[in-house]
């Protein structure tokens, strides 16, 4: 049977909800092209399956930011997804920060894990720092969810490096987290 990964591409088209925009870039639209890619290569082989809590950008959840949230996890949760993986981008008015960080609920989790493997993955792919995997409890996807579950934040928009790799290779990000979800399942 497949192992099915849930990918839900943060933030909305418009408010509420929208995300952070940078130079004319949205946060959700980076989130959204990341996470197509990574179901199509999710979907291409055999041991998964993958579905996408936005498939198409104009996609909008919910009517307000608790309701866009409660959408998406309530599809994860319906679907008796395995593992949850929530897509996102950072910003810091320090535009020296760059990396990619990752979100969970509790370190001795199978979620934690699954994070500790994708950061791997997506410093392999993109270059950028791993800034490592935090434990934070008041994210609703992280608490909400019946599987584990992680929120990445795959780089800094602010950061002029990270916003190059994120808006011009978001193959690389989506590679990234792939390869790391296959060595967190010991296929590869």
């Amino acid at each position: 049977m497949a192992i099915k990964i849930f990918i839900d591409q943060g933030h909305n088209p418009v408010d509420p909800d929208a995300g952070v925009e940078v130079n004319g870039v949205k946060e959700q639209d980076i989130n959204y092209e990341v996470g197509v890619r990574l179901a199509r290569l999710l979907n291409n082989n055999p041991d998964f399956e993958a579905r996408l809590s936005r498939n198409f950008p104009t996609t909008q959840l919910g009517t307000s930011v608790v309701t866009s949230l409660q959408a998406r996890v309530y599809a994860a949760n319906t679907w008796s997804a395995d593992q949850f993986i929530s897509l996102h981008c950072n910003f810091s008015d320090n535009t020296e920060i760059s990396g990619s960080e990752a979100y969970v609920f509790d370190k001795n989790s199978a979620g934690y894990y699954m994070g500790v493997s994708i950061l791997q993955g997506l410093h392999y792919m993109t270059e950028l720092p791993n800034r490592g995997v935090f434990v934070d409890k008041n994210i609703y996807q992280l608490y909400a969810t019946t599987m584990p579950a992680v929120l990445l934040e795959m780089g800094y928009l602010s950061n002029p490096t990270d916003f190059e790799l994120l808006t011009t290779q978001p193959y690389s990000f989506a590679s990234g987290i792939y390869y790391g979800i296959l060595y967190y399942y010991g296929l590869i």
